[in-house]
């Protein structure tokens, strides 16, 4: 993918006007149109990042001014202009509701989600500057023109590869710095992946028509079978073309992980060899070592996360427990852990149960256990007492298939359903902060509830110890069966035991699937329960009707619920201030 193939002429010698110590017109019109790509990335993360601090400015104000005052009238009425962005762009999908409901050709078979208003202006900009910079400044009508739009297609897609890269690991620092969800840079990876496929077959086509024009087909075989550059060039070509076309969602989510161990090794074969074929210009191998630098550092950082979590007093162990509903609760006794924040999730490995597989799943709860005698039954000195003690984390798991059916089946046929074994966890990745919020609204379903209790826990203590601006809680949480609340029963025993949780916190649990009325029966007036799926429009409009300060609303759950959410608080956020939040997996 760069300049300069084996068998055809070079740019130079059609270009006319460049001498052997003159940089070559075409190779410099690449250079700046390389450059120009380069400042449009630039320009994009700046103005991302722009946002990101301004946003976290309003927040810490927010935050700090809210934290006496008990109506925060002001932070509840909307600035208009950005209200109507919001509503219209940002949180807006391609069309009048669906985002993140799957398409579904049958129970079984997932062909995948749209993605929202924002995400495809932003694809169809990039691919538009792409398909102008590929066919802008080429000397139509003359001999060196396939040459030169060979080149310039090579060179584009040798640099979207570092990109394309970038956004394909989870230790990707714009996540960090530009508060963008793994979730939207996968996302982004696969239209990049397209791209770069779409201009290496333009480099491809352009090398074999001028290569057949000038001297035949002949020729184009037995450069194919005789010249490294072609060799290697034919074969990158074709590698890329078997991501692109193995990568659907139908591919993806029926054969996962037989689909990312082939996608991992045929991407690294097609690098190797591309590496191979660039081994004549330096500067568009600079451009893939780059590209190889970035997959290398993403790759180095899960390593070390693994050695840091996992190595050491006595490795991390994991205690499976199976619970009613298809689910486990899995406590993770780490290692060497870290500061449990809202929000995070963590992937995990069970070497025993998955190889070297991992999955993703949300924290649900953090808590410390020591052993404060010793094997004699001495006490400890408070020294030691510190030194050994243990953080646990825990999730719930649903069991599904593959991996999570391997687990089920190990904890159903093990006594008294529990077991323990070793496991290693990376991470922690994601967190988030609603303390500046007043009123904070979450949506739940089914295992969903994981990633809510967090932030329930979080804010009920902001309230209690005046650290925060909340003010009101409400967690809508929906079920198929009361056994399901067994999921989370521990942790909510503790969250309606904190001081101060009366006064602000309401759970309004869903029961979808109840065996009799009989299941259905409230536990007290904040602690409220009803039969069937909730009216997500209603229930927001009786939220925005007693809001104090800026409302979040948040949602992690079902495809058609989050979409249900979306499109709620899109309808009301021009109203009151309400900010959306979405938390979702795919792959």
């Amino acid at each position: 993918m760069a300049s300069g193939q084996g068998g055809a002429p070079t740019a130079a010698a059609g270009s006319g006007g460049a001498g052997p110590d003159e940089p070559d017109p075409a190779d410099s019109i690449n250079h700046m149109l390389i450059l120009d790509l380069v400042y449009i990335w630039v320009g994009v993360i700046g103005a991302i990042a722009i946002h990101r601090l301004v946003l976290l400015y309003v927040a810490h104000t927010r935050k700090m001014a809210c934290l006496g005052n008990e109506k925060q009238r002001y932070f509840a009425m909307p600035e208009s202009k950005y209200a109507a962005f919001k509503r219209y762009v940002l949180d807006s999908p391609i069309f009048r509701k669906r985002h993140n409901r799957e398409f579904m050709l049958s129970s079984a078979v997932n062909v995948g989600t749209l993605p929202t208003r924002l995400q495809t202006i932003f694809i169809i900009i990039y691919y538009g500057i792409n398909i102008a910079f590929t066919v802008i400044l080429l000397p139509y009508g003359t001999k060196s023109f396939l040459d030169d739009l060979r080149d310039r297609a090579g060179n584009l897609a040798t640099l979207n590869m570092i990109p394309l890269l970038l956004m394909a690991g989870r230790n990707n620092i714009l996540i960090w710095a530009l508060d963008i969800s793994f979730d939207t840079y996968n996302l982004l990876h696969r239209w990049l992946g397209r791209l770069v496929v779409l201009e290496a077959a333009t480099h491809a086509i352009a090398w074999s028509v001028a290569t057949v024009e000038e001297s035949g087909w002949a020729a184009l075989w037995k450069a194919a079978s005789h010249s490294q550059l072609i060799l290697t060039g034919t074969i990158s070509v074709c590698a890329f073309g078997f991501l692109m076309l193995h990568s659907p969602s139908l591919v993806r989510h029926a054969y996962y992980e037989t689909f990312l161990h082939a996608h991992i090794l045929v991407a690294l074969t097609a690098v190797i060899v591309l590496w191979m074929h660039l081994d004549e210009f330096p500067g568009a191998q600079n451009l893939l070592l780059a590209a190889l630098v970035v997959w290398g550092f993403e790759r180095f950082m899960r390593v070390q996360n693994l050695v840091r979590n996992n190595i050491g007093a006595g490795g991390t162990l994991a205690d499976i427990q199976a619970l009613p509903g298809d689910a486990m609760r899995v406590t993770l006794r780490l290692a060497r852990p870290w500061k449990f924040k809202p929000g995070q999730h963590v992937f995990l490995y069970i070497p025993t149960i998955g190889w070297w597989t991992n999955h993703p799943f949300s924290l649900a709860w953090s808590s410390e256990q020591q052993d404060v005698f010793t094997e004699k039954g001495l006490p400890l000195n408070r020294q030691d007492v510190l030194s050994i003690r243990k953080t646990s984390m825990s999730l719930i798991i649903r069991r599904r298939t593959g991996f999570t059916d391997k687990l089920w089946a190990k904890a159903e046929k093990s006594l008294n359903g529990k077991f323990s074994i070793r496991a290693f966890v990376e991470g922690p990745y994601g967190s988030q902060d609603l303390s500046s919020y007043g009123t904070v609204l979450l949506f739940a379903a089914g295992v969903g509830i994981t990633h809510q209790v967090p932030f329930l826990r979080s804010l009920v203590a902001d309230y209690s110890n005046s650290t925060g601006a909340v003010r009101r809680v409400t967690l809508v949480w929906i079920i198929q069966s009361p056994e399901h609340l067994e999921w989370i029963r521990p942790w909510m025993t503790d969250i309606l035991g904190m001081e101060g949780r009366r006064d602000v916190l309401r759970i309004l649990l869903f029961i979808t699937r109840p065996r009799s009325t009989k299941e259905i029966q409230s536990l007290s007036a904040s602690v409220q329960m009803f039969p069937g799926k909730p009216d997500v429009n209603a229930i927001l409009a009786q939220q925005q009707q007693q809001q104090v300060g800026a409302m979040a609303v948040t949602v992690c759950g079902t495809g058609s619920l989050s979409d249900d959410v979306r499109r709620a608080v899109r309808l009301r956020c021009q109203t009151t201030t309400i900010d959306f939040i979405e938390n979702a997996f795919s792959w």
